[in-house]
């Protein structure tokens, strides 16, 4: 790579140096860091000529000073090595573990990247460049942040003295909004599963949506909002906002609050539940039940709030319903585990799982319905299953969401909102 050359690397901090005693001098104090970008490549193709001259013997090629002004305009007013990668469509997930070692997830699998910070101190000034856009800090009697940047992208860090690799960063990109056909074209979902989908959705199903990390959950949230009416009111309640409802204007967004340095001003999930379920809402959609919040939206599922939609973390569908019934019992009441899972077994009716496969891709394994609480769990099945048919020879799986033929318990509810049936669900 060019910056590795002797020559790139010693005209690189000379430019450095003569941007520094340029701006030091106040010579162009008229060009400040987060000025416009031509306006700084005039600036540092200057120091470069500058450079040049003084000490001609030092040769870079055309290619290797083009990028060297870009890496220098990257720094000045840009966040330095994770510029490119936060440029690059194809990246969906930045993981800095210390200053020299970056990985991203590249269309689904992670590799290193071809880059690094100078030092800590270089990393945590890009990383403060990244929080001061999002409104928060890092410190170490703070050393946890997890936040929204402008453009939607969710970012996570982690300083000393709670890691030992350096400062850690984990970005989530915001690549751009996802829409149904995007999932189809990819075959993360059938056109069956699609269309029984907006039915539920329409219809005020109640839906838990599962699967493990990074497989996709909120982003199919966001998807399957924009069949509700637009004249609904909808109440989206999360930790950091990453949902994105582009289609509804009557929409209401709560986020959560972490607690100061002295440990105050704390605005639990469970606090903006219960508001929510005053403020006349139409829909309730919970980013992610982490605790005793959970008791409260399974609650309303059972109060007549229809239409209600969860997050959770788990690895199949018994499994989300065995969760969200744990985290009830976090509420801090003494509640019978088996009236929890009373409420859970006729609150919810179908659980979305998604998963996330061996070739990178992120599809819908499971579509179930919830039909009773039995003793040590529930009665659920299987409305669509995932059918693997083996990996082509371009290593993508092979496979499809299929209709199991059963018969889905909330038609039901399609027929008292008015919604068609799809004509092939077997009904009885």
């Amino acid at each position: 790579m060019a910056g590795c050359t002797t020559a790139y690397g010693q005209v690189k901090s000379l430019v450095k140096q003569q941007l520094a005693e340029w701006l030091g001098n106040g010579a162009r104090a008229s060009v400040r860091p987060g000025g416009e970008r031509e306006a700084w490549s005039s600036q540092v193709r200057e120091a470069v000529a500058a450079v040049r001259r003084e000490f001609p013997r030092l040769m870079v090629s055309p290619q290797d000073q083009d990028q060297l002004i870009k890496e220098l305009i990257d720094e000045i007013i840009g966040l330095g090595p994770l510029e490119p990668l936060l440029l690059d469509a194809q990246v969906t997930e930045i993981m800095i573990n210390g200053p020299t070692q970056v990985y991203v997830e590249r269309q689904g699998k992670v590799e290193r990247a071809p880059t690094a910070f100078r030092d800590t101190q270089h990393l945590m000034s890009i990383i403060e460049r990244l929080l001061d856009s999002a409104g928060v800090s890092v410190t170490s009697s703070e050393p946890c942040v997890d936040a929204s940047l402008p453009d939607g992208s969710r970012i996570n860090v982690i300083v000393p003295p709670l890691v030992l690799n350096g400062p850690t960063v984990t970005i989530r990109k915001k690549i751009h909004p996802w829409t149904m056909e995007d999932f189809l074209r990819l075959e993360s979902l059938s056109p069956q599963a699609t269309e029984f989908l907006e039915a539920c959705i329409k219809a005020k199903v109640n839906l838990v949506v599962s699967g493990g990390t990074s497989t996709g959950k909120t982003t199919l949230v966001s998807i399957l909002s924009s069949f509700i009416p637009p004249a609904e009111r909808i109440i989206t309640i999360e930790t950091v906002a990453e949902l994105e409802l582009p289609h509804h204007e009557h929409w209401i967004r709560l986020v959560g609050r972490a607690p100061n340095l002295e440990g105050k001003g704390e605005v639990p999930l469970r606090t903006l539940v219960r508001n929510a379920l005053r403020m006349r809402p139409d829909r309730i959609i919970l980013g992610e039940a982490r605790g005793g919040e959970a008791l409260d939206v399974v609650q309303a599922m059972n109060s007549g709030h229809d239409g209600v939609v969860t997050v959770l973390h788990a690895n199949s569908p018994q499994a989300a319903l065995e969760r969200l019934q744990t985290l009830m019992l976090m509420s801090g009441l003494e509640l019978p585990p088996q009236a929890c899972q009373l409420q859970v077994a006729r609150g919810v009716d179908v659980v979305i799982h998604m998963g996330r496969f061996a070739d990178g891709s992120r599809r819908i394994e499971s579509i179930a319905q919830v039909l009773d609480s039995v003793e040590g769990g529930f009665q659920v099945e299987e409305l669509f299953a995932f059918e693997v048919r083996g990996f082509q020879d371009n290593g993508r799986l092979d496979g499809a969401l299929r209709y199991t033929g059963a018969h889905p318990k909330v038609v039901k509810k399609f027929r008292l909102h008015n919604v068609p049936v799809p004509t092939w669900v077997v009904v009885s």
